[in-house]
């Protein structure tokens, strides 16, 4: 099962980079390699029930289980003890990561109030990572049953060498960004 974004990736996408950046051979286009989901939860060492709710969410919005991450070390200002959960995470690949990033593009980001792109910055090795404030922005999330709001971070990991080559990637991907970068 290929989604349209997969299939765009091969017959669109590819020849496209090939021609921008010179490629040689098809194997050097940079692909996207995984999504990665992180929600940190402050407040679950207060309230045990805000991971399980956060777990639920995550894993609805993209179709795969999310697990709890655990703290390292006890921190006792923050009331946080070795091994206890303090936030969710998701690692998305294949045909599941090629969804979620379909229903972001094309149904998430535009439900932003006031929306006008995302930042251009990559982390210098071709990797992107977009802050979200609200969950709410998924259609699968029911605003009604929402008793906190909650970010989350999306990081795009590309097999991409450089920046620019991972801007364009994700560019031709439908990523809204705000300025053309170069």
């Amino acid at each position: 099962m290929s989604t349209s974004l997969q299939k765009d990736y091969k017959e669109r996408i590819v020849p496209a980079l090939e021609r921008e950046f010179n490629y040689t051979t098809v194997m050097q286009v940079p692909r996207l390699e995984k999504i990665v989901i992180n929600q940190g939860i402050g407040a679950a060492t207060q309230d045990k029930k805000l991971i399980e709710t956060a777990i639920n969410e995550l894993t609805a919005i993209t179709g795969q289980k999310a697990v709890a991450t655990l703290s390292k070390k006890d921190i006792s200002n923050f009331k946080l003890r070795k091994k206890m959960p303090v936030g969710v995470r998701v690692t998305l690949r294949r045909d599941k990561m090629y969804e979620f990033l379909e229903r972001l593009v094309r149904v998430a980001l535009p439900r932003i109030r006031d929306f006008k792109g995302i930042e251009g910055k990559l982390d210098g090795s071709g990797n992107y990572t977009l802050g979200i404030t609200e969950q709410i922005i998924f259609p699968e999330i029911n605003i009604d049953n929402i008793n906190k709001l909650m970010g989350m971070n999306i990081t795009f990991v590309t097999s991409a060498n450089t920046d620019e080559e991972g801007y364009a990637l994700l560019k031709h991907f439908g990523l809204p960004f705000k300025n053309a970068k170069k």
